[in-house]
């Protein structure tokens, strides 16, 4: 069944990339960011900006510049202690200018498919696990015949330090569960940091899966965006960006970044957003999503077109 929504006036400022945490907290508390803009640009280029070999930067800069469609992998990885961690959330975001559009699409962390740079298929999320983000924009590439232009992966362990940081946040909740430690009750629940956690990597109680999880990772980012740029904070912005640091990489330069602004704000006027249609199979005692190649080759059409 097709999910796919517009967004004409949609308020989640989150949606356009995981550094938009931080862009929106930075324009809100107005003059005061702009004092610090220069600890803020070392920040993200010698601490957030992550190159890579599948990307060719000089390409893509001159692509964001002339404003030209971009696609975006979005990753969002549960990485505990010195595990190298999961891409529990993949999503392609195509932002196109020339109509004011963007799109998301999201891809079900288990959808089977080649792993490239290792020659056999695997749960599509196995490739951040296998070769980081490299391995997994080249695997996203080959599975829908795409171009990534950038990548933007952010830990969520880092969403408990931010919550923590900037105060308690109040989400909407949509479905009652225990998780042993937590009770969560239907309607708005107030959480710090460690109940974040909690309340984003829940997947079995939820009847929805991993897109519910998915859903309830975005209401996090925006509670903690509207939080965030609550004018109680300014004196916080330090501490916010050193978490963000610590927690986010991404193959965007601050040059890039201000480009996008600039040039690809207005496509969040006009949002469709997308989950990737399939079934689930076990394969030899493992458990698949398997996305049929009409859906595959629908789904490209979606973003080239």
């Amino acid at each position: 069944m097709e999910t796919r929504s517009k967004l004409k006036k949609s308020k989640k400022w989150w949606i356009l990339t995981p550094l938009i945490i931080l862009l929106v907290i930075i324009l809100a508390i107005g003059g005061y960011a702009w004092s610090i803009i220069n600890d803020v640009e070392e920040t993200f280029n010698t601490r957030m900006h992550d190159p890579i070999e599948s990307i060719d930067t000089e390409k893509v800069s001159k692509k964001t510049e002339d404003a030209e469609p971009l696609n975006i992998l979005l990753l969002g990885v549960d990485q505990r202690g010195n595990d190298s961690g999961r891409s529990d959330a993949l999503m392609v975001m195509t932002l196109k200018p020339k109509n004011d559009e963007m799109q998301l699409v999201s891809i079900p962390r288990d959808t089977r498919t080649l792993i490239v740079g290792k020659g056999f298929e695997d749960k599509i999320n196995h490739a951040y696990a296998f070769g980081g983000a490299d391995m997994s924009v080249q695997t996203v590439q080959n599975f829908l015949d795409i171009e990534i232009d950038y990548f933007v992966r952010i830990n969520m362990e880092g969403l408990k330090e931010l919550v923590d940081e900037v105060g308690k946040i109040t989400v909407q909740n949509e479905i009652e569960w225990n998780d042993g430690k937590y009770q969560f009750a239907k309607g708005p629940v107030e959480m710090d940091g460690d109940k974040t956690l909690a309340y984003v990597r829940m997947r079995k109680q939820d009847p929805n899966g991993d897109f519910g999880r998915t859903d309830r990772q975005r209401k996090v980012i925006q509670a903690i965006i509207d939080q965030g740029a609550n004018v109680a904070n300014v004196t916080k912005i330090d501490e916010m960006i050193d978490i963000m640091g610590n927690n986010m990489s991404t193959s965007l330069d601050f040059n890039n970044m201000k480009a996008l602004l600039s040039g690809y704000s207005n496509t969040r006027k006009n949002m469709n957003s997308y989950q990737m249609q399939g079934s689930g199979k076990t394969i030899d005692g493992i458990y698949y999503y398997i996305v049929p190649n009409e859906e595959v080759s629908k789904v490209r059409e979606m973003i080239v077109n």
